[in-house]
């Protein structure tokens, strides 16, 4: 993508190129490691202009993850394992113990920043891992950081090769002429390229089908309108954005054949978190008999709880909703609640597509046995 030097702010850097005169490459690349720097594509900008923009510190690396300029389980993660290498080259070690320390430090900062993706959490405690092993034999400090990068390096790479098998193994359930809902954004946007509930559509496109997708715009941050939607049209895919209180009526008008959602953290029973609103599209989908399935890489399972009920659920800034994008639209003084994530229930779930295959009829059984856990 070729972009040039618009601005600076502090010591970050933008590059930036008004979205229409630019040449996108489907699937995005989101987060990008380049001569040990960080880059990412600010997403709170799109669709208006695509800007990559470096993270130089960890405190960078934690206000993109939180304010959402990267967001989608698996990019958290990616970026998150290079934001550790960030806080080594931001502090410049003197040794090995030195280095150690700042990845300790980064790890614990970037934990913070947002509570329901459980890639962060795997891949922060992934790099921990790697660092607390290979600290007592590393021959110097150089080494030690090398190992490390590596470490962040596979897991970046990993994620692109599972999102490509979810969109393999996804691919055949998308018929000639299917029409496919999907809620908030779960394309390259959200991972390392193809994405999760957008890999079977990009794989189904390459292959020559055709078929329409249904984008929700995904209220109160919009993932479904700016996001999903500019990837889909960028891609050449066949898609119609619809506002969320829309889906009911397009079920029922027999446009929709199947749903494909992505997904923040799944419980060992199949219970699946994801962006708000999810829920309400499942009970829809029951209701109208359509196959609701989820996308996500193994990562993305936590099978330390049990069910969906002990995953923790991001409670958001009201300002989200009473003045989004910056539009007063509800009333001064007003009490907001504004989740967001929320669960679907296993029993809701037709399958979930995953690297290693599509878990059908999720349940703790099910799950153990296409994951071989």
């Amino acid at each position: 993508m070729s972009a040039k030097v618009m601005r600076g702010l502090g010591r970050r850097r933008f590059l930036s190129t008004p979205v229409m005169e630019t040449y996108v490459v489907m699937p995005v690349k989101p987060v990008q490691w380049r001569a040990r720097r960080l880059f990412i594509i600010d997403q709170t900008l799109l669709p208006r202009e695509c800007v990559e923009m470096a993270l130089p510190t960890v405190d960078a690396v934690w206000e993109a993850i939180k304010r959402l300029r990267v967001r989608g389980a698996p990019a958290i993660g990616i970026c998150a394992a290079y934001g550790v290498m960030v806080g080594i080259l931001e502090r410049n070690p003197a040794g090995v113990a030195e280095t150690l320390q700042a990845v300790r430090a980064a790890a614990d900062r970037l934990s913070t920043s947002r509570p329901t993706a459980v890639n962060l959490f795997w891949a922060l405690d992934r790099m921990r891992r790697v660092a607390e092993t290979a600290a007592p034999g590393a021959a110097n400090t150089e080494t030690f950081i090398d190992r490390l990068e590596a470490e962040a390096m596979a897991i970046h790479a990993e994620d692109e090769a599972m999102c490509l098998a979810i969109g393999r193994h996804g691919a055949p359930l998308i018929h000639e002429n299917a029409g496919v809902l999907t809620h908030c954004n779960a394309g390259g946007l959200a991972t390392s390229g193809y994405g999760t509930a957008l890999a079977p559509m990009f794989v189904a496109h390459e292959q020559g089908r055709k078929f329409s997708v249904f984008a929700d715009e995904t209220r109160p941050l919009l993932q479904g309108a700016r996001l999903t939607a500019w990837e889909l049209v960028k891609s050449g895919i066949d898609v119609t954005l619809i506002c969320d209180n829309m889906a009911a009526q397009v079920m029922r008008e027999r446009r929709i054949n199947m749903v494909i959602v992505g997904a923040d953290r799944i419980a060992a029973n199949g219970d699946a978190a994801n962006k708000i609103g999810t829920y309400g599209v499942a009970v829809l989908a029951k209701e109208h008999k359509i196959p609701f399935y989820v996308a996500a890489p193994s990562s993305t399972f936590d099978l330390t709880i049990e069910t969906g009920g002990q995953i923790p659920i991001e409670e958001r800034d009201p300002e989200e909703i009473t003045h989004g994008f910056g539009l007063q639209t509800g009333a001064d003084g007003v009490k907001v609640y504004n989740p967001a994530f929320d669960v679907t229930p296993a029993q809701l779930i037709t399958g979930i597509i995953t690297e290693k295959g599509i878990i059908e009829s999720p349940n703790r059984e099910n799950i153990a046995r296409v994951l071989g856990t």
